[in-house]
């Protein structure tokens, strides 16, 4: 091409060609396109934070935002803490190892680092979150969530031949970091590794563990006094690790909305700068040693927004705090999500941790662990370890993620549901705030009450398949092959850590260990209790010693945990026992009238619909009588019979059919598909007892049916 040609063709506007198109002529063609259905009913979405989500974005959208002209590395960073985010620091893999024992884990650790882990995210069971030794606690509470951690034996095998040179910690110790810090810390220096070596996170979340559990091995008080102590040791000897965690999942795992999760963060946050500066910590020590974990759901474009406010929001809370822009930068871990984990069609998790591994990524995280597609089940196995594993190593090396620094910044629906996330979380924080933080917000029931509501929101949209589970309450396959379920023997555990337990008692001095306990209840440092580890103490013994002369403890109403499939779950659970007991499965007879073009539409809801409760659905291509489809509903034994045609065609077919079937046996349930208003009374005279239709609420209507029948003992 010649150069004055190229100069021309490069001056000249692309697309000048085409007058550009405004919203308003957009939002007319929409209009024309739905064709009567209004634009709001039809195209905008409220969503459970009562954002209202748009269709389409355009720049007025964003243009009086001020973040949007913000950069990476710099304040409020919501773009991201780091000038160049991941490209020369990606995101750490930070898998979970839920193994309940050091041995376990350390064989899974060992078999990850090769292939790609780069961090030890190493869960704690409740035992051991609560200070218990295992055998002082329920069998129940020993491997559940995690890793028993007892004693300092435990802490070497969990460590061995892993190099904590290069290996990240990533540690939620509970309401007390000390004991399990002390274990570890004197592990690792066993094998070499000074504590000025060690980075990561190893800390404490007291606000998360009281809502977890509902109770704390200490008051608040004492629990924030041992975190200032921690952190002070560790500012001095360890100041690669962080030290506080503010951890979300309790709030997501019981339902909560993104916008009550971010509130719930801010104002633990909060809680916990305000008690350490009490203390004597100043907002640039405290700040800089919290780690942030949140759980990231399925709605992509509001996760990615909600990771975004999130940095934006907390470089607002610590500037308030006179903190300097070091202290205001957010360290973030993020594990995709346990809530939308379904037990059944479970190759369809892989799917869903994917596009929440890719939201976090978008959003920024530091460090994310990616679920293993059978973790609704129990414990993962190898194979699920390395397909969660590789979702990291294909995200960062085949579609090159790390490359690209805030992928979604500018994009205007991003940009504008930050700004809303941001705002509607704002909101929620200010009024725990007011209500006294989040201690006193805890104790006066305020978080539980607003995550429950929300969370019958959600189990209400489920339940009438508003809100879709693929493979669950829909599109579910009966005749799958479940999981080989890899799932902990409680007793069994109990008992062989009752030994454990018993064998390091008997190799130490007791005299040694009783005086240095004696002298951890006094000193409460964590030089003493690292001697105490040393002396041989044992977890729970040193987290008695830490709690001795304290005042009483904090109780609060606990935040279950809960999952979205577990209602439908229960359904297809009591549908496969009555199976096994019976030698059938429960079955619904499909009455399907006229030729297929007539009954199709409402026998394949009709199928979704009752598979869904586990039910057998006998289809046919349909019949021309009732005598016939009578005939045929009676011969199947099945003792749910569906009509399925359409509402002009029901006056003539369903009082016949009805009174056809019911003659012979009463006890059968005829169910109507569809709900022709004008005319309910008339078919519940005639003998329907169901009606199933798209406003139904499929969760009720199945579990009614299964105790009618006699499926659910």
């Amino acid at each position: 091409m010649p150069s004055e040609m190229q100069g021309t063709a490069q001056r000249a506007p692309l697309f000048d060609m085409f007058a550009p198109a405004t919203y308003e002529e957009w939002r007319a063609a929409a209009e024309k396109t739905l064709k009567g259905v209004p634009f709001e009913k039809r195209l905008i979405t409220k969503t459970y934070e009562q954002i209202l989500l748009q269709p389409i974005y355009n720049a007025a959208d964003i243009a009086e935002l001020p973040h949007t002209g913000s950069l990476p590395g710099f304040a409020p960073f919501v773009r991201d803490t780091r000038v160049l985010g991941p490209v020369l620091e990606r995101w750490q893999v930070a898998q979970e190892l839920p193994y309940p024992t050091a041995d376990e884990a350390n064989q899974a650790a060992q078999a990850d680092v090769p292939r790609g882990l780069t961090t030890l995210n190493l869960p704690l069971d409740q035992a051991t979150q609560h200070g218990l030794d295992p055998d002082a606690a329920a069998p129940a509470q020993v491997g559940t969530g995690g890793l028993s951690l007892a004693t300092l034996a435990d802490a070497r095998r969990l460590l061995a031949q892993l190099d904590l040179n290069r290996l990240a910690l990533l540690v939620n110790a509970g309401a007390q970091a000390m004991p399990v810090a002390a274990l570890l810390v004197t592990a690792a220096e066993a094998q070499g590794v000074t504590p000025d070596r060690l980075h990561g996170c190893l800390g404490a979340d007291p606000l998360g563990a009281l809502a977890a559990s509902g109770a704390l091995p200490a008051s608040l008080d004492r629990c924030y006094d041992l975190l200032a102590e921690w952190t002070r040791w560790a500012m001095a000897h360890a100041p690669r690790l962080r030290t506080i965690v503010v951890s979300t999942h309790v709030y997501h795992n019981s339902g909560a909305h993104a916008a009550q999760e971010l509130a719930c963060a801010l104002a633990t946050g909060v809680a916990y700068l305000r008690a350490l500066q009490e203390r004597g910590l100043s907002v640039n020590e405290i700040a800089p040693r919290i780690q942030f974990t949140c759980s990231v759901g399925s709605q992509f474009f509001l996760e990615v927004a909600r990771l975004r406010a999130a940095r934006m929001l907390w470089a607002r809370v610590v500037a308030a705090f006179d903190g300097d822009e070091t202290a205001q930068q957010m360290h973030l871990h993020a594990r995709t999500s346990a809530w939308t984990k379904t037990r059944y069609d479970v190759y369809n998790n892989m799917l869903r941790a994917t596009g929440e591994a890719m939201a976090a990524v978008m959003g920024g995280a530091q460090s994310i662990h990616i679920s293993h597609f059978d973790e609704a089940w129990g414990l993962p196995d190898e194979f699920s370890r390395r397909i969660a594993r590789n979702l990291h190593v294909i995200l960062q090396e085949e579609c090159n993620f790390f490359r690209l620094i805030d992928p979604p910044g500018g994009s205007w629906a991003v940009e504008k549901l930050t700004d809303e996330i941001a705002a509607k979380a704002w909101e929620l924080f200010q009024a725990i705030e007011r209500q006294g933080g989040m201690a006193a917000a805890l104790q006066a029931g305020m978080p539980q009450a607003a995550i429950a509501a929300t969370r019958a929101e959600r189990f209400a949209a489920i339940a009438q398949r508003r809100e879709v589970i693929v493979g669950v309450n829909m599109y579910p396959n009966l005749s799958e092959k479940l999981p080989e379920v890899r799932q902990i023997d409680h007793v069994q555990l109990h008992a062989a850590r009752a030994v454990d337990l018993r064998h390091a008692r008997e190799m130490r001095s007791e005299e040694a260990a009783k005086a240095a306990l004696v002298e951890l209840s006094h000193q409460r440092t964590m030089a003493a209790t690292l001697a105490a580890v040393q002396a041989g103490a044992t977890m729970g013994e040193l987290s008695g010693a830490l709690a001795a002369a304290d005042s009483a403890a904090p109780q609060v109403e606990l935040l279950p945990a809960h999952r979205a499939a577990e209602q439908f779950e229960a359904l297809r659970a009591t549908a496969d026992a009555y199976t096994t007991r019976t030698g059938r499965r429960p079955a619904v007879f499909l009455a399907n009238m006229g030729p297929i073009s007539q009954h199709k539409a409402r026998a394949d809801f009709s199928t979704g619909f009752f598979a869904a409760g586990g039910f057998a659905v006998i289809s046919n291509d349909g019949f021309a009588t009732t005598e016939e489809a009578a005939a045929a509903a009676l011969a199947s034994g099945a003792e749910i019979v569906t009509i399925c045609s359409t509402d002009e065609t029901y006056p003539d077919i369903v009082p016949a059919l009805t009174h056809a079937i019911k003659a012979q046996r009463p006890e059968v349930t005829v169910v109507l598909a569809g709900y022709p208003t004008d005319l309910i009374d008339m078919y519940r005279a005639a003998g329907v007892d169901e009606f199933i239709h798209l406003r139904a609420n499929c969760y009720e209507t199945l579990a009614r049916l299964q105790r009618l029948k006699g499926v659910a003992e």
